[in-house]
C-alpha cells in the first residue's frame, strides 16, 4: 500500500511547529471556509435517542435529497441509483470493487489523486497511466495514447473533473472523445466529479452522466466535503444506472453495514444550502487562485499553468526532487518563523521518476496567508541545496 503524499510529511510538520514554526498548510485540500450553517444545526438539534445503524444504501431522505440536488444541474437520476459510502473514497473502491477483478485494470490520466494509487492496492487491480503535461496545461492526452493502452484486462477508464491535483476542467468535446473509446471497448467511464461546483472564468461543468449512449458504463462519484466544506462528516456516494453493477456494490455496502449517520444528517441538510453561501464562496476562491497562480510565475524559474476549476495548483519548480524539497522546508527552512508545507507531485504519478520538478499546492487558505506563503517558497528556493538553475 502506498504512503500518501498528502500526508507523509506530517511528522515532519509536527516537528516543525514544535520548534515554534507557523507552518502554513497547502499540502491538503481541508478548505479554511465554513461549513454552511443548515447542516452544521442539523447534527446539533438531532433530537433521536439512539444513534442507529442506516440502511447499507444510505437514508433513503438522503438518496431522495440528492435526486433533487442532481435535477438541479440537469441530472435525472433515483434514489436506487445512488449508494452513499464514507466519502467518496469508499464509493470509489466499492466501484473499484464491483466492476474488477484482481489483476484488471483502469486507465487513469496522469498526474491524478494520489489515493487512487490505493485504492487500486486495495482492490487488487492495477493502474495504467496516460501522460498529461504541464506544457499543455494538463489537457486530456491524445486517444491513440488510451488506445494502445487497451488490454483485455483493461475495465474502466477514471477521470476526476474537475481535476486534483492539477485543477484542469476537462471540456464537453473532451469526454465526447473518452465516451466514444468506452463505446467502442465496452469499458466503464468512473468520473469523481466532486468539485464539480468550483469552477472560473465562466466555463461551465459537463458532467459524465449527461454522455449519450453509454448510460450504463458511466460510474459517478461525488461528496460533500469539498462542495460543503464538511471534509470531516465523511459522506460521498456513487451514482449508476446500471442495476447489475449497482446490485455488486451493494453487497460491498452491505458488509461494512452502513455509512456513517451523523455525517448523513449534515450532508442532508447542507442539500439546501442557499446560493448566496456559494457565490461568496467562488468569489474567494478566484482570489486565492489568481494570488497563487500570478506569485507563483513571478518566481524565477518557477511555472504553474491557470486552472480553470477545483483548487489545486501543480507547479513547476527548480529543484532536484519534490520529496527531499518538501521535507526540507519542513525540518531545515524558516522565513521570519514560518514555513509552508507541499505535496511532492511525484506521488500523483504512477509512472516512476515523473513529478520530481514538481508540487502540488492547496489553495485553501485565505488570501493573506497565500501572499505569506509564495514569498517564503520564494526565499526558500533561493537557498535550496539542491535547486537546479
Amino acid at each position: 500500500m502506498p504512503e500518501s503524499p498528502i500526508r507523509k510529511l506530517v511528522p515532519f510538520a509536527e516537528g516543525a511547529k514544535k520548534r515554534g514554526v507557523h507552518v502554513h498548510h497547502l499540502n491538503i485540500g481541508q478548505p479554511d471556509i465554513e461549513t454552511p450553517e443548515v447542516a452544521l444545526k442539523a447534527v446539533q438539534t438531532y433530537g433521536n435517542k439512539v444513534i442507529e445503524y442506516s440502511h447499507s444504501a444510505g437514508m433513503l431522505s438522503l438518496r431522495q435529497k440528492l435526486t433533487e440536488y442532481y435535477r438541479s444541474v440537469n441530472i435525472d437520476v433515483t434514489a436506487d441509483e445512488i449508494i452513499v459510502g464514507a466519502g467518496a473514497s469508499e464509493a470509489l473502491l466499492f466501484a473499484f470493487q464491483a466492476i474488477m477483478d484482481p489483476g484488471d485494470e483502469v486507465i487513469i490520466p496522469e498526474p491524478f489523486y494520489a489515493n487512487y494509487n490505493g485504492f487500486a492496492t486495495n482492490a487488487g487491480v492495477n493502474v495504467v497511466p496516460i501522460f498529461s503535461s504541464i506544457e499543455s496545461g494538463f489537457a486530456l492526452p491524445p486517444i491513440e495514447d488510451f488506445e494502445k493502452n487497451i488490454t483485455d484486462k483493461t475495465k474502466a477508464i477514471l477521470v476526476c473533473n474537475p481535476n486534483n491535483p492539477t485543477g484542469y476542467l476537462y471540456s464537453k468535446e473532451e469526454l465526447e472523445t473518452l465516451r466514444d473509446i468506452a463505446k467502442k471497448y465496452d469499458l466503464y467511464l468512473i468520473a469523481d466529479e466532486v468539485y464539480r461546483e468550483f469552477t472560473y472564468d465562466g466555463k461551465q461543468h459537463f458532467s459524465c452522466m449527461n454522455l449519450k449512449g453509454i448510460e450504463d458504463n458511466v460510474i459517478l462519484i461525488d461528496s460533500v466535503s469539498k462542495r460543503y466544506s464538511a471534509c470531516g462528516v465523511r459522506i460521498g456516494w456513487l451514482v449508476s444506472k446500471n442495476k447489475e453493477l449497482m446490485a455488486a456494490a451493494m453487497k460491498f455496502a452491505q458488509a461494512r453495514l452502513s455509512p456513517p449517520t451523523f455525517g448523513q444528517i449534515a450532508a442532508e441538510a447542507a442539500v439546501d444550502t442557499p446560493d448566496e453561501y456559494f457565490d461568496r464562496v467562488m468569489e474567494e476562491y478566484i482570489a486565492r487562485r489568481n494570488t497563487v497562480v500570478k506569485g507563483i510565475n513571478a518566481i524565477v524559474d518557477a511555472y504553474c499553468p491557470n486552472p480553470e476549476g477545483a483548487f489545486y495548483v501543480v507547479a513547476k519548480l527548480p529543484i532536484d526532487d519534490s520529496d527531499r524539497f518538501c521535507q526540507w522546508l519542513l525540518e531545515d527552512f524558516t522565513y521570519e518563523n514560518q514555513t509552508v508545507m507541499l505535496a511532492p507531485a511525484s506521488g500523483f504519478y504512477s509512472t516512476p521518476g515523473r513529478g520530481k520538478d514538481e508540487v502540488r499546492i492547496s489553495y485553501v487558505l485565505k488570501v493573506e496567508d497565500l501572499e505569506s506563503s509564495v514569498k517564503i517558497l520564494e526565499e526558500a528556493l533561493k537557498v535550496y541545496p539542491g535547486r537546479t538553475n
